[in-house]
């Protein structure tokens, strides 16, 4: 079975200049004012060395962020439950089946 993660999805975009070496590994990195919501300060397996190559320039303008870039999940099953007893109390365990709702 293959589950398939809702986290960001891995894109590049920039290039960005790099304001501050903040230590070995992590950089602070000169975002557009339509990114103010992201917080600047990256590690750097998030950057990648900048080769210009005409096909792949993605306008930062034309990328648009939401102001609130969450969403809720829904509960769509309970699968199975379970009582396990630790010392003087009983625990109870529900395995859920989630979904998303935008």
């Amino acid at each position: 079975r293959v589950v398939k993660s809702l986290k960001l999805t891995l894109c590049f975009i920039g290039p960005y200049h790099i304001l501050k070496i903040i230590g070995d590994v992590v950089y602070q990195i000169g975002l557009p004012l339509s990114f103010s919501n992201l917080h600047s300060i990256f590690h750097v397996s998030y950057l990648r060395k900048y080769g210009y190559d005409p096909s792949h320039i993605v306008e930062s303008h034309n990328v648009q962020l939401k102001d609130n870039p969450t969403y809720e999940n829904v509960l769509l099953r309970i699968e199975d439950k379970i009582v396990k007893q630790l010392k003087d109390k009983e625990i109870l365990f529900v395995k859920v089946v989630w979904g998303k709702e935008y």
